[in-house]
């Protein structure tokens, strides 16, 4: 059983203690912050520098234990409550929640910066999610590369469980593929987002904006963002509601699938939606949506080894061939390529460094889905484009 200590960060307060225990009997020890309880998730890593806040309220995060590779957590703080974009959505936020289960990091800093309304730990605590600082994140992350992603149960509190203990929590849970993450996160009624009629944009027929509609599996506020931005209204729609063609009396222009969590293959309600939508609009997928078009058109997906999670994800296409980006990726699953052979959906591009699948496209041109995310927040950006793409295909249409 690998046992690890290491120098506990800097706290203001009376320092608790922090456990992680993996299923395999590993105990790594650190020190607590965040709230005082206990936790169990798949434990995933992500290589992201920046954008904690973000990645945190990342929907497509829940039911997880997330570590951070990067060493430095903290240091600028968590933006206000208060402080909203222009259609209401947190900024430096993808969700109004923390979504993680708990958060690993290797040290935790007081924050200094302006627009910090709360130090991390504070805000974790608030919301009832445990956090350990000080352990050896380097060799957990080594683990989990040579091992795969393992459950694992998060303690913190002056009196930490034994291991037995610690065992019989993690027993005692479900399995991650149990778990209904999607509907923890979805929407439960349709809502409308008007993008800003400060400036005429760009429209469909009669010069009115285009109108959206997203399934809502956990989507990130960003790809909202990225579409109200580009003058397109949007429709949240749950994804237990079929795809509509027609929305208020306006007609619905173009579909997107989002992002969210969990198994792509135990969506069946989402993929018949996906499947039975109007297939003369233009549709795009993004991570989990760009699985649920794959497995809709009659493709398979499985579980990787420990996932694509960090923003230094590579985008190689193959057409044009040696064209490549760097994207955000968070995604454990991924389309079994050999499963696409007809589905009507062609590869259009691939991670260089294992070779799984990160795009694909149909012959109409109607059908784009990506592995990786364009809206890339905190970033890269590089991939934002793809946003350009589909809103030329869905006004073109309209």
């Amino acid at each position: 059983m690998a046992k690890v200590r290491s120098a506990s960060p800097d706290s203001a307060s009376d320092p608790v203690g922090g456990v992680l225990f993996f299923e395999d009997g590993s105990i790594f020890y650190g020190e607590g912050f965040g709230a005082p309880t206990r936790a169990v998730g798949e434990v995933v890593f992500t290589t992201g520098m920046a954008g904690y806040p973000e990645s945190i309220t990342d929907p497509s995060y829940r039911g997880q234990i997330l570590l951070f590779t990067y060493p430095l957590q903290g240091n600028y703080g968590v933006p206000a409550a208060d402080r909203k974009d222009a259609w209401g959505f947190p900024l430096g936020m993808e969700s109004g929640e923390v979504q993680p289960r708990a958060v690993i990091a290797r040290s935790l800093t007081a924050p200094h910066h302006w627009t910090s309304g709360r130090s991390l730990s504070d805000w974790l605590r608030s919301a009832g999610v445990p956090g350990i600082a000080g352990l050896d994140t380097r060799a957990i992350t080594e683990r989990l590369r040579a091992q795969g992603v393992q459950r694992g149960v998060v303690a913190v509190g002056k009196d930490l469980p034994s291991p037995d203990a610690l065992r019989k929590i993690l027993e005692q849970a479900p399995q991650y593929h149990e778990e209904d993450f999607v509907r923890q996160v979805a929407p439960r009624k349709p809502a409308l987002v008007r993008a800003p009629r400060t400036t005429p944009a760009p429209g469909g027929a009669g010069g009115r904006p285009p109108l959206v509609a997203v399934m809502d599996v956990g989507c990130k506020a960003s790809i909202l963002r990225n579409l109200l931005a580009r003058g397109a209204d949007v429709l949240r729609s749950p994804p237990g509601m079929a795809l509509p063609e027609r929305w208020e009396g306006r007609r619905v222009d173009g579909y997107l699938i989002s992002n969210g969590p969990g198994d792509p293959g135990g969506l069946s309600d989402a993929i018949t939606m996906v499947k039975e939508r109007p297939r003369d609009r233009p549709t795009f997928g993004i991570c989990l949506g760009h699985q649920l078009l794959a497995l809709s058109a009659g493709a398979s997906t499985y579980k990787m080894k420990y996932g694509h999670r960090g923003q230094n994800k590579p985008l190689l296409f193959r057409q044009p061939a040696g064209r490549a980006y760097i994207v955000s990726e968070n995604h454990g699953y991924a389309v079994d390529r050999s499963s696409l052979k007809g589905t009507g959906l062609a590869e259009w591009a691939y991670n260089p460094d294992d070779g799984t699948v990160e795009g694909f496209r149909d012959h109409r041109g109607l059908v784009l889905g990506v592995q990786g995310h364009p809206e890339g927040a905190p970033g890269p950006h590089d991939a934002e484009f793809l946003f350009d793409t589909f809103l030329d295909k869905v006004r073109r249409r309209a």
